[in-house]
């Protein structure tokens, strides 16, 4: 009878720890789904000393006029490789675990927006912003340039110009400039500096003052 007992009670006490094992592992599965994914890192984003350089080579000097202006100025979304534009490779190389169609549109996949701290699983929710946007760029010299220059920076994947980010904060940034807009995400606005001006720097654009000063106060915040 004693050992009926022994024997009961050692079988419960397996089925409480199998149910506290499954409790856990169920926690375990629900942390990795919830988890952040690291953003993937645009290329070409430099130390803080190299920014530091490059932000004191620019020229400095007022903002040009938006006149003659116009985005079809800037051919962008070319056509990268097979079927894919260039939001598509964006999309595939900032995202993880994304899935295509033959077209090369991304179906599903998970997406981290540095600027606002933000993770989507659809595609359709963000927007490929240009870190130095179009407008600012032909302000700034983009207006001497040839159409194919223009082309280039806008479909500029070997530097930090292209990013994968939500889209509503994307629209809510528009053409300014870090005088007047900076990421959400105050932790991220180092790099944003960052990106900036090497963007600048490699495309031999000017800035003003007042940007100049921004970049400054944000890059001073980085430790590397």
């Amino acid at each position: 009878m004693r050992a009926n007992r022994l024997s009961n009670r050692s079988a419960a006490w397996r089925r409480r720890l199998a149910a506290t094992a499954a409790v856990v592992l169920a926690g375990v599965g629900l942390a990795a789904v919830n988890a952040q994914p690291a953003a993937a890192a645009p290329p070409g984003i430099p130390s803080k000393a190299t920014a530091q350089a490059q932000l004191n080579a620019l020229t400095v000097k007022a903002e040009g006029s938006m006149t003659g202006y116009s985005r079809d100025l800037f051919p962008h979304w070319i056509t990268i490789s097979g079927t894919c534009n260039t939001r598509e490779t964006v999309l595939k190389r900032d995202g993880t675990s994304v899935v295509t169609d033959s077209s090369c549109a991304a179906v599903s996949g998970r997406w981290y927006s540095p600027y606002d701290g933000v993770t989507w699983t659809a595609a359709s929710n963000l927007d490929i912003d240009h870190v130095v946007p179009l407008a600012e760029a032909w302000r700034s010299g983009a207006n001497t340039w040839s159409t194919s220059q223009r082309q280039s920076f806008a479909n500029d994947l070997t530097r930090p110009q292209l990013t994968a980010v939500t889209a509503g904060v994307n629209r809510s940034k528009g053409d300014q400039d870090p005088s007047t807009w900076q990421p959400p995400l105050s932790s991220y606005r180092c790099t944003y500096s960052k990106m900036w001006i090497t963007v600048k720097y490699g495309w031999g654009l000017s800035l003003q003052s007042a940007e100049k000063s921004a970049l400054q106060t944000m890059l001073n915040t980085c430790s590397s």
